[in-house]
């Protein structure tokens, strides 16, 4: 799997790296000890690969309500999509649906 993107982290030498690391919000902006001669990336490295792949199992298009599919899903949202397109939508909805046929504005010139 082809994977890529761009991290910035930032890593700041100070007295007490403990401290300003609980207090820090930023999540990417870390602390070490002026002491420290080694910085241990492997946990990060972890996290920013887990958060590119993607966990959910998708089927292709051929596979879609094949054997491997849950057919019991598949009815389910089938009938949730009969349910929104019928006359039994819900009736909050009813007035914006205007807007999802209406075409685009054009934006004024300036």
């Amino acid at each position: 799997m082809d994977l890529w993107d761009e991290f910035n982290m930032v890593v700041k030498m100070v007295e007490n790296p403990d401290e300003m690391n609980e207090k820090e919000e930023d999540p990417d902006i870390y602390y070490i000890s002026r002491t420290e001669s080694h910085l241990h990336l492997n946990e990060w490295i972890y996290e920013f690969v887990s958060l590119e792949c993607t966990n959910a199992k998708m089927c292709s298009p051929e596979e879609y309500g094949g054997a491997k599919c849950n057919q019991e899903v598949l009815e389910k949202l089938k009938a949730m999509e009969i349910k929104e397109n019928g006359d039994n939508a819900n009736a909050i909805w009813k007035g914006l649906e205007q807007f999802k046929k209406s075409p685009k504005t054009k934006k004024n010139k300036q």
